[in-house]
């Protein structure tokens, strides 16, 4: 249930990216759908590689590199999905997706954080 959870909210908050930051276009809620369900895989196949490869780096920027893994992470997500595309209007797409990766890693901090603790307490 809670992965079902998860996908809401992602879903969600890339509408809410599209339609806020500057520089992203998304026509309908089946875009944010799909756009989630990419993110998800993305982030389930690519993510724990490129965070195992980038670990050095990680450790010495102290945890500020994982700024950029997540940023290509997202900017991934962007270029594969169909109906969710950075325009590059007002910003350049890299700055758009910057935001986005930004907004999405804080709003997914928030949402893991919870879910995690629930699952800790029922075992």
């Amino acid at each position: 249930m809670h992965w079902f959870l998860r996908f809401l909210i992602t879903a969600a908050v890339l509408w809410i990216i599209a339609k806020y930051v500057p520089g992203f276009q998304m026509n309908t809620l089946t875009d944010a759908a799909i756009a989630a369900v990419i993110f998800g895989i993305v982030n389930a196949i690519i993510g724990p590689v490129l965070k195992l490869i980038s670990l050095p780096l990680t450790i010495v920027t102290l945890g500020l590199f994982s700024i950029v893994v997540n940023w290509a992470l997202f900017a991934l997500t962007v270029w594969l999905s169909p109906g969710f595309k950075a325009t590059g209007v007002p910003w350049a797409a890299w700055e758009s997706t910057l935001v986005g990766a930004i907004v999405m890693m804080i709003v997914t901090t928030f949402v893991t954080v919870p879910f995690s603790r629930s699952d800790a307490d029922a075992r």
